[in-house]
């Protein structure tokens, strides 16, 4: 697939890395295929070399959904540091839109207005909040720069996986559902994925998220 630079600039393009997840995929893909949005989108997944049934699931949902794409990332390449980060580069650029959001499988949304509120933003990079049940609120935090969101990026994307679980004040935690970058600083964010963290260093980044979402609360739309 070719990125097309003369789409709707106000389009979105959603990134989605799995990796046997079948079941996630079957279950989850669907919510954000169906999501109502007055911008253009797309949803592309990247298939990490999936040894279950997730490329039969993808398979089908392409003749379901004219807005899914699919791709896939080789076994057999060698990627240092993140073969995630290999993934989300590899669906980033064939994105067709100038705002591409990076999500996950496990964390889909609960709500149709998820997109809407995500392409109502003109900033640089904007995360989206889900609530706990369907069609909860949802809410966007916007920062004009990537610098500035760096640290919950870094928070909630890291190696250990566990930057999203808990619901304990999720807001002031920095566990966003997805995070929305401009094209131009997405290799930038990407980047800042599946980093290993140190005790010490996740402390100063957990004091850094929390204060940051004091002086920049996240806003209902």
């Amino acid at each position: 697939m070719t990125t097309d630079t003369s789409t709707d600039s106000k389009g979105l393009s959603v990134v989605i890395a799995i990796h046997d997840m079948a079941a996630e995929t079957e279950q989850n893909l669907p919510r954000f295929l169906e999501m109502e949005s007055e911008a253009a989108y797309e949803v592309i997944v990247v298939d990490d070399s999936s040894t279950d049934e997730t490329p039969d699931v993808l398979r089908r949902m392409k003749t379901a959904y004219p807005k899914l794409y699919t791709t896939f990332l080789p076994k057999s390449v060698v990627f240092n540091p993140s073969r995630l980060q290999l993934a989300l580069t590899i669906g980033a650029k064939a994105a067709h839109y100038p705002t591409i959001v990076l999500a996950d499988i496990q964390r889909p949304p609960l709500s149709t207005e998820w997109l809407k509120a995500l392409s109502s933003n003109a900033s640089e990079v904007t995360m989206v909040y889900g609530g706990k049940k369907e069609d909860s609120p949802v809410r966007v935090q916007a920062w004009d720069g990537l610098d500035e969101a760096e640290p919950l990026i870094q928070k909630a994307e890291r190696r250990s996986g566990k930057g999203h679980n808990g619901r304990w004040m999720k807001l002031r935690r920095g566990h966003y559902d997805a995070v929305a970058v401009s094209r131009e600083r997405i290799h930038d964010a990407i980047r800042l994925f599946d980093r290993r963290i140190t005790a010490g260093s996740l402390w100063q980044l957990r004091l850094r998220v929390f204060w940051k979402n004091l002086t920049n609360k996240p806003q209902t739309l």
